[in-house]
C-alpha cells in the first residue's frame, strides 16, 4: 500500500522538512555556530577534534586560496603581515580612528574604513569577516539536511553604533547569509541562561551581564518583567578585551628580558604574543606556570603566578569596572539591586577577572555555562523562535540605544528625539517649525552624543526637504520621525502637515566611533552639563531674541500706520537696543534688553490683534452670532 502525503493548500508539500536558524557569534580572537536541534540549542563542531570554536583568523598567502581558522592562524607566528587577526576591531571604523597597535598596512583615506594591504591585494575588514561568516556557514550546511537553513542571527556588542551593525550586516550578506537579527551579545547570552523566572518574590529581577571577549567589553543591566525582558542600560568598549592583557603580558615578558621594545621586531613581538597568551590560559587552571624564554640572546627564567597576572591585568579590569559604575548610574540601581552577575566571553574564564568581578559586586558571578558558548546559544535560540514562530515560553527582548539621536536646531542646538538607553525598536515624532518668512525648505541634520550643542556631537547625516508652503515665520509645521528597527537601523523622516511633502534618509555612516570617540561623547555629557546648560540658554536666548526682532521689522513694514511718529520710534529704537546685545554673549544684557521690549512689542502686538478683529466683525450684527 502506498502513503500519500496531504499538504494544505499554499503550505508546504514537504511540512516534516525542518527549518533552521543559525546563531552566529561573530568574535573578535573566536567565532561559532550553533542551532537549535530536537528542542535544545547546540554549538557545531568540526575538526578532528571537534572543536567548537574557530580562530576568527584569515590568512592571505601569494598563491592559492584565502585560508581561515586554525590553517590561517598557523601562519601568523612567520607572516603576520598577512595573517589577519581582530578583524572585528577595524569595522565600520575610519582610518583615522584606528589608535591601537597592529602589525598591518593599512590603505584608504583618514575619513574611510581602512582596507589591509595584503599579498593578495586588499581587503576590507568587511571581507574577512565575510570569509568568517561564510566559513561557519559551511560548518552548519555540512551537519544539516541540505536548503534546510533560512537565515542567521548575528551577535554584536551592545555598543556597537550603526555603522559597525551596519558592516556586520554587509559582511553577512557577502558571504550570502541571511541576516534575521542583529542582537547585542549580553541580551543573547540572557536568552542562552533562560532567565526567566525571577530569584525574589517579586514579579522584576535585575541581571548585570560582564561580557569580556577577545577584543570587546559590554556591560548591560537588563530588568526582568512578567517575561519581558528591558535593557535598562549598556555600555562597553568595542576596543577592550583579553587581547589587551594579552598585550600588557607581552611587554612585561619584554621588560624581564632586558630589551627596549623598539628593538623587538614583529616577528618576535608575535612569538611572545602567542607565548604570554598560553601562559594566561595556564594560569586559568594551574596557580603558576613556568617561564623560559629567549629573545635575541637575551634569556628569562622565571615563574608567572595569578597574582602576578592580576597585577599585570589592572589596567584593563579598571577600566571594566569604571564602565559598570558608569551603567549602574545610568539604571540607577546600585549594586544590592543585582539578582546576578553573568560572567560572558572567553577572557571571564581568567581567575584574575573572576576575582575582581567577585569582589566588586561582593557576590560569586554566574557562571555554569561555557562563556565562550553562551552568546552564539542564546542567538540560536533566538533565531529558532524567528524561523519557526514558536511562541513557548518566547522572551520579549527590549534592547536600547547606546548614545542619544537628536537633530540640529538653529543656533547650533541638539534636539533630542531618542535619549540613550531608550528601548528599541522605537518611533519618535517631534513638529519643528520655519525661523524665517517664506522659508520654503529646511535641512534635517541628524547629530549623536549627549551634548548640548551640534560641534560637540557626531554628524550621522543630512538631507534636505523641499516645498515647504510660503507662509510666515513659526506657522509650518514639519513633523520629523526618527524610527529605529530591532536591528539598530536610524530612519529619519520629514514631512510636511499640510502638503504631505515627505523626505527621508536611512543612516548608514561610512564608519563608526572610535572607543576614545565614545567615551568623550558618552563622559563628556556628565563632564560638561553645568557648561553645556548655560551654553545652550545662551543660544535659546538668543534665537528667540532674534526671532522677535525678524518678526517686528516684518510687521512694521505692514502695519506702521497703527503707531504715531513717536511710539515708531521707541519700538526701533529699542529693536535696535536688543540686535547691539545680540552681538555679545551676555546673557543678563539680552534679557534685560528683551524685558524693555516687551511692552512696546506688546502694544504693537494688541494694535495688530485689534484691527485683525474689527476687519473680521465689518458688516456682521449681533443678529448673525
Amino acid at each position: 500500500m502506498s502513503l500519500l502525503q496531504i499538504a494544505e493548500p499554499n503550505q508546504s508539500a514537504q511540512p516534516h522538512q525542518h527549518r533552521f536558524g543559525l546563531g552566529i557569534d561573530l568574535g573578535t580572537t573566536r567565532s561559532l555556530v550553533a542551532v537549535v536541534r530536537s528542542g535544545k540549542a547546540q554549538v557545531l563542531e568540526a575538526g578532528a577534534d571537534n572543536d567548537t570554536l574557530m580562530p576568527s583568523v584569515v590568512y592571505y598567502p601569494s598563491t592559492g586560496k584565502p585560508m581561515v581558522g586554525y590553517d590561517a592562524l598557523a601562519h601568523l607566528a612567520d607572516d603576520p603581515k598577512n595573517t589577519i587577526v581582530s578583524a572585528k576591531r577595524f569595522m565600520g571604523r575610519s582610518q583615522a580612528d584606528i589608535k591601537f597597535s597592529h602589525p598591518y598596512e593599512l590603505s584608504g583615506n583618514a575619513d574611510d574604513m581602512p582596507a589591509f594591504v595584503t599579498a593578495q591585494g586588499k581587503v576590507s575588514p568587511v571581507e574577512v569577516s565575510a570569509r568568517i561568516l561564510a566559513a561557519l556557514e559551511q560548518r552548519a550546511a555540512s551537519a544539516l539536511p541540505a536548503d534546510s537553513i533560512e537565515g542567521a542571527v548575528i551577535t554584536v556588542p551592545a555598543y556597537f553604533d550603526e555603522a559597525q551593525r551596519q558592516a556586520t550586516k554587509d559582511a553577512a550578506q557577502a558571504a550570502g547569509i541571511n541576516v534575521l537579527r542583529l542582537l547585542n551579545e549580553p541580551t543573547a547570552a540572557a536568552v542562552a541562561y533562560g532567565l526567566d523566572k525571577p530569584t525574589k518574590d517579586n514579579t522584576q529581577s535585575h541581571y548585570l551581564i560582564y561580557d569580556l571577549g577577545g577584543g570587546t567589553f559590554d556591560v548591560s543591566i537588563l530588568k526582568l518583567t512578567d517575561g519581558v525582558f528591558e535593557v535598562l542600560a549598556t555600555g562597553g568598549n568595542s576596543a577592550l578585551g583579553g587581547d589587551d592583557i594579552d598585550r600588557l603580558l607581552t611587554n612585561w615578558l619584554i621588560k624581564q628580558l632586558g630589551i627596549d621594545p623598539k628593538d623587538v621586531s614583529r616577528h618576535d613581538k608575535s612569538i611572545l604574543a602567542q607565548r604570554a597568551k598560553a601562559y594566561k590560559q595556564a594560569l586559568t587552571d594551574a596557580e603558576q606556570v613556568a617561564i623560559d624564554i629567549t629573545v635575541n640572546g637575551h634569556s628569562y627564567q622565571g615563574t608567572l603566578r595569578r597574582d602576578d597576572l592580576l597585577t599585570i591585568a589592572e589596567p584593563v579590569n579598571r577600566r571594566t569596572l569604571s564602565v559598570c559604575e558608569q551603567v549602574l548610574r545610568d539604571a540607577k540601581l546600585s549594586i544590592d539591586d543585582l539578582d546576578e552577575v553573568i560572567l560572558v566571553g572567553g577572557s571571564t574564564r581568567m581567575p584574575a577577572v573572576q576575582q575582581v568581578v567577585s569582589t566588586f559586586f561582593a557576590k560569586q558571578p554566574l557562571c555554569r555555562l561555557n562563556p565562550d558558548e553562551v552568546v552564539a546559544l542564546g542567538a540560536a535560540q533566538t533565531a529558532h523562535q524567528l524561523v519557526n514562530g514558536d511562541s513557548d515560553n518566547t522572551l520579549l527582548l527590549l534592547d536600547v540605544t547606546p548614545l542619544s539621536l537628536g537633530l540640529e536646531t538653529m543656533g547650533g542646538l541638539v534636539e533630542v528625539l531618542i535619549p540613550r538607553n531608550t528601548p528599541i525598536p522605537v518611533k519618535k515624532r517631534q513638529v519643528f517649525t520655519t525661523y524665517q518668512d517664506g522659508q520654503t525648505g529646511m535641512v534635517i541634520h541628524v547629530v549623536q552624543g549627549e551634548r548640548e550643542t551640534v560641534e560637540n556631537c557626531r554628524s550621522l547625516g543630512r538631507f534636505e526637504l523641499y516645498g515647504i508652503p510660503p507662509m510666515k515665520a513659526g506657522f509650518a509645521r514639519i513633523e520629523v520621525t526618527f524610527s529605529i528597527d530591532a536591528n539598530g537601523q536610524l530612519t529619519v523622516s520629514a514631512q510636511e502637515t499640510t502638503t504631505k511633502t515627505e523626505s527621508k534618509i536611512e543612516i548608514v555612516p561610512s564608519y563608526g566611533l572610535s572607543d576614545e570617540q565614545k567615551e568623550q561623547l558618552l563622559m563628556a555629557g556628565f563632564q560638561y552639563a553645568e557648561e553645556d546648560k548655560n551654553a545652550r540658554s545662551l543660544i535659546e536666548t538668543k534665537v528667540e531674541a532674534e526671532r522677535e526682532v525678524l518678526a517686528l521689522q516684518s510687521a512694521l513694514q505692514e502695519f506702521a500706520a497703527l503707531l504715531n511718529s513717536d511710539e515708531q520710534q521707541a519700538l526701533t529704537q529699542q529693536t535696535q537696543a536688543l540686535q547691539t546685545a545680540l552681538s555679545t554673549d551676555d546673557l543678563t544684557l539680552i534679557e534685560a534688553e528683551q524685558a524693555k521690549l516687551k511692552p512696546h512689542s506688546d502694544a504693537f502686538a494688541a494694535r495688530i490683534m485689534n484691527q485683525s478683529v474689527k476687519a473680521s466683525m465689518a458688516g456682521t450684527s449681533a443678529q448673525d452670532w
